[in-house]
């Protein structure tokens, strides 16, 4: 898409084709929805992500000399004049020097699943892909995007299964490219804190508690696919989640999930899913086998509040505790058209400073950046895949555990809350398998 035009031409063509460099990283984003365009239903979405993230994020950093070209990749090509005349009006037309133009897949007048398999042919090792799709999709287009020698940051759940992550790790190891799940509450400066303060002040851990949620119109943005191919578990359970994989990374591990579930708001409107889902999970602390308790629960039928999700935790380890809100920082505001709203600036902060993007230091940015950074320094051969295994990155091989939670939960969901161990290898420390519990007579 190109600023000065809101029907400006694609270019789909091979001719566009750039190999990466030092200093530029070209981007493939695959998925046109919510938080890459905030285009939904042929309007700007209604949450806090009117403008969307990941594009917005990539224009930017093109403008900065860090992204050369950039492509988007959907299912239904329909849609994009009306995603080009939104992203016009919600980011070309608010913010300076921002250049739009984006390759399009596939052309205007065609439905295409399939669309990103051309668009890859157009990119070549060492490129990059973002994939924010359904869940159920992620696998598929991630070994694709894998196979082609691209680096890769699939949104969480990064997958839905053990056996396809363990199937990641193996596909990333061979093709030698880095691959990471989005999870911006790892660079949220509140969270980041919390958990440095829990890995050297709180000692073993002890309970955990965390809520997160979305007003009942979510369910109406999600439709197509809530409850048929993932639910409210995998889409948002998996923050906080990973937030203690994160955490207690060689502190505990996860040996047993619970789940259990809250009905009727989504049947009601004819949608064959849970309406909340909690996961009550069984970590056991390396140091003396003790353990922990933790309890996630997620859900999307809440009402319009001062924010669009309530996100929040508590935690507690043997030496001390952490309450962290993160729905609310502590601004306010109200204007006309919206009446009061508790804002999270440090989030996406899209309001412009004299007319400029200005959100560069806000997590839901530094997320995306910091993967494209680290793309540019192994594309430059000054860092190699594995350095970023040391925690600075969610890479594919230190996520293991929250996707077994993940499948554990919802395989107790649909035994009915059996409880599920999550079995290991010889170390005790990569999940290998997940099995209903065997009670003892």
């Amino acid at each position: 898409m190109h600023p000065s035009s809101s029907s400006a031409p694609q270019f789909n063509m091979s001719s566009k084709r750039k190999a990466p460099s030092a200093t530029t990283a070209n981007v493939l984003m695959v998925g046109t929805g919510e938080y890459t365009t905030g285009f939904v239903g042929g309007t700007a979405a209604d949450s806090d992500k009117g403008a969307g993230v990941v594009a917005l994020t990539m224009f930017d950093l093109r403008r900065r000399g860090k992204v050369g070209r950039v492509g988007m990749c959907g299912v239904n090509g329909r849609k994009f004049p009306g995603i080009r005349k939104h992203m016009q009006k919600n980011i070309g037309d608010v913010y300076k020097d921002m250049d739009l133009t984006c390759d399009t897949y596939p052309s205007d007048d065609a439905v295409d699943p399939k669309a990103y398999l051309e668009a890859l042919k157009s990119f070549q090792p060492g490129d990059v892909a973002i994939i924010f799709t359904p869940d159920d999709t992620h696998y598929e287009i991630a070994m694709a995007c894998i196979n082609q020698g691209m680096h890769v940051m699939v949104t969480k759940p990064i997958v839905q299964t053990l056996e396809h992550h363990k199937d990641l790790i193996r596909a990333a190891k061979d093709k030698n490219v880095l691959v990471s799940m989005e999870v911006h509450k790892r660079w949220d400066p509140f969270y980041a804190d919390a958990r440095d303060r829990a890995r050297s002040q709180l000692g073993n851990f002890q309970y955990m508690y965390a809520y997160m949620s979305q007003p009942k119109h979510q369910l109406e943005t999600f439709k197509a696919w809530a409850g048929k191919s993932s639910d409210i578990s995998f889409y948002l359970n998996s923050h906080h989640i990973d937030f203690s994989e994160w955490t207690l990374e060689g502190i505990a591990k996860p040996v047993r999930v619970t789940a259990t579930p809250s009905t009727g708001v989504a049947k009601s409107k004819g949608m064959e899913t849970e309406d909340s889902i909690t996961l009550t999970v069984q970590w056991e602390n390396f140091e003396g086998g003790t353990l922990g308790c933790a309890v996630y629960t997620s859900s999307w039928v809440a009402p319009k509040s001062d924010v669009h999700s309530q996100q929040r935790f508590f935690y507690m380890g043997t030496n001390g505790e952490i309450n962290v809100d993160q729905a609310h920082r502590g601004m306010t505001v109200a204007v006309d058209e919206k009446p009061f709203g508790s804002v999270n600036p440090l989030f996406m902060k899209y309001t412009p400073t004299n007319g400029m993007f200005s959100g560069q230091g806000s997590y839901g940015v530094k997320s995306f950046e910091c993967f494209v950074d680290a793309c540019r320094e192994i594309n430059a051969g000054n860092k190699s895949v594995t350095d970023y295994d040391d925690g600075s990155l969610a890479t594919v091989g230190t996520t293991v555990q929250g996707t077994a939670i993940l499948e554990a939960g919802r395989r107790s969901l649909d035994l009915d809350g059996m409880p599920m161990d999550i079995v290991y290898d010889g170390d005790g420390h990569v999940p290998v398998d997940i099995k209903p519990h065997e009670f003892s007579n």
